[in-house]
């Protein structure tokens, strides 16, 4: 049986001011079927068209905070949803003077969406539930950056126990009893003999997870938060020749962002939010690769399967 998608587009990987050739941050998450916008920075609707994204499937926004970079394109993406006619709910997890933001701008166009926009106000104490349904959990938790921001955990549930078809007719059990084998509980076969899960069932594949680090100062409490995800990624705006502008905008270098990677044990890292000053992104993985080897650039239209 095919695994369910779990797919990563990048929408936007550049930091404070967009380029020619680099959109500020976006990203679109594909986590069976269920798809997941995390930042919203200028220009994030034409990127989703350009790569062919329908962006009428999302129904879940994930902001980090309220930099023009992470947010800027968020009216006019539900402004054009507005306009296209949509019709179901959108849920936006944010902090919450963007509730204020978007009102005003409705309030002052005379706007009144289609849909309802329900709205879930984020908290930066601890790790903390955003969403959870019957295949995924997702959940905020603090970032150390110059305001209010959070990075974003996305967790698979863990997958039902597969059927092992051949064990099922010799150890005669009944097909009424699959989905108690599924849950992992023992049955009795049709002799009445008690039957162990294990004896009849295989190990389903392990769930994955997807860690979301928006902007941050190199900060090792988040660790506990991020460790032994399958892809973390992790704002890299400078490089080391910017080391103390970092530290004073609150933003990490590549090197910091892959230490981070390499000390939660992460199994792949990916860098973005890359200062406008570079136009080379090379240097961001010569820069990490000696503390963390595997790792990929958050470029526009990079797609990551985990």
């Amino acid at each position: 049986m095919q695994r369910q998608t779990f797919e990563l587009l990048i929408l936007g990987s550049s930091s404070a001011a967009p380029t020619s050739y680099r959109n500020p941050s976006a990203q679109l998450l594909n986590i069976a079927e269920r798809f997941f916008l995390i930042d919203c920075g200028e220009a994030t609707q034409i990127q989703l068209r350009k790569y062919k994204a329908k962006f009428q499937k999302i129904d879940h926004i994930f902001i980090s905070h309220l930099h023009g970079d992470h947010f800027f394109g968020l009216p006019g993406l539900l402004s054009s949803m507005h306009l296209l006619g949509r019709k179901q709910e959108i849920n936006i997890y944010a902090a919450e003077p963007l509730k204020e933001i978007i009102d005003k701008i409705n309030s002052v166009s005379e706007t009144r969406m289609n849909y309802e926009v329900k709205w879930h106000f984020t908290k930066d104490d601890k790790l903390n539930l955003l969403f959870e349904d019957e295949k995924t959990q997702v959940f905020s938790f603090p970032m150390k950056h110059r305001i209010f921001c959070t990075g974003f955990l996305f967790k698979e549930k863990p997958l039902m126990r597969k059927i092992d078809k051949f064990q099922l007719e010799k150890n005669n059990i009944s097909t009424a009893e699959i989905q108690k084998l599924r849950n992992g509980e023992d049955v009795l076969n049709e002799d009445g003999v008690l039957i162990k899960n294990k004896a009849v069932t295989i190990d389903p594949e392990p769930p994955r997870s997807f860690a979301y680090c928006s902007d941050t100062i190199y900060d090792e409490d988040m660790i506990q938060y991020i460790k032994n995800v399958n892809l973390l990624y992790h704002e890299s705006t400078f490089l080391n020749d910017k080391v103390k502008r970092a530290k004073e905008t609150f933003h990490s270098t590549a090197e910091q962002a892959a230490m981070i990677a390499a000390k939660a044990d992460v199994n792949h890292l990916l860098l973005g939010h890359y200062s406008a000053r570079y136009t080379d992104t090379e240097l961001f993985v010569n820069e990490a690769s000696p503390f963390f080897k595997n790792l990929t650039l958050a470029n526009e239209g990079k797609k990551i399967k985990i």
